[in-house]
């Protein structure tokens, strides 16, 4: 496995936020957590490959919004923050030796964090970052290999992937307050903790879970399941509603 990671920008701070109030963000925290998880994604056996940094682009860290990875191809996004479109031209040319590209045209948009991937089915959240136009020319892309496209409406939060996530190969964990569970009827469903909203967040990296610290009911109920879970700090990062599946964008060579 590949994981393509991109430095933590001093300029953080700046980020965009929807759903959020704006929080102080201590920059050095923010990259000590990053490294952590770097260092978590090597020790499962991922070959950490570092993007360009860029500087002056406050959410460049959060590089899963700028692509979409398939075993068939890679599709780079048109995210819906438009100040984060200049992001995608050195993730395409670090994709280009591994994968065929397609990408979302204007007027779309798609941002990489409201797609979940569940084998051959893809479900797309409808929101704010990703419209009817992107989801539906993704849609298109993907057909001739085989996936469906379903769009899943979601409130309360910035991306799909902000509630539900994909934690074993037929199981979603899930915040049944910011999606609905019908969308997920074909799949073994475990939900977070009343009391921890953001704890939906989860990067499943071979047969294990990447998770946040920040949520540790939530966490009991994943190692409840029997599932191995590595934890990382991620609190500076969360202020920018980032999340752990935000940070990377994993392939299989």
């Amino acid at each position: 496995m590949i994981a393509m990671t991109r430095e933590v920008s001093p300029r953080i701070q700046n980020c965009e936020l929807s759903h959020l109030g704006r929080e102080e963000i201590d920059p050095a925290k923010a990259i000590a957590e990053h490294r952590r998880y770097q260092a978590c994604l090597l020790e499962l056996g991922c070959e950490v490959q570092r993007l360009p940094v860029l500087p002056q682009n406050p959410d460049a860290v959060f590089v899963e919004d700028t692509a979409i990875v398939f075993d068939e191809l890679a599709v780079i996004t048109r995210p819906g923050a438009e100040s984060r479109r200049p992001e995608t031209p050195s993730v395409t040319k670090a994709l280009k030796p591994y994968r065929d590209l397609a990408g979302i045209e204007s007027p779309g948009t798609l941002d990489g964090g409201d797609v979940l991937c569940m084998g051959k089915q893809i479900f797309v959240g409808l929101s704010t970052r990703s419209s009817e136009s992107g989801i539906e020319q993704l849609r298109r892309i993907t057909s001739a290999h085989g996936y469906t496209v379903t769009g899943v409406e979601i409130q309360g939060c910035l991306h799909l992937k902000s509630a539900a996530t994909q934690i074993a190969p037929e199981t979603i964990l899930l915040n049944p307050d910011w999606v609905h569970p019908d969308a997920f009827s074909d799949f073994d469903l475990l939900d977070v903790d009343p009391g921890e909203p953001f704890g939906g967040n989860a990067l499943l990296v071979g047969e294990t879970v990447v998770y946040p610290a920040a949520y540790p009911r939530t966490l009991k109920r994943l190692k409840d399941r029997g599932l191995a879970v590595c934890t990382v700090e991620a609190g500076e990062l969360a202020k920018a509603e980032g999340g752990v599946t935000c940070c990377s964008l994993i392939l299989h060579t």
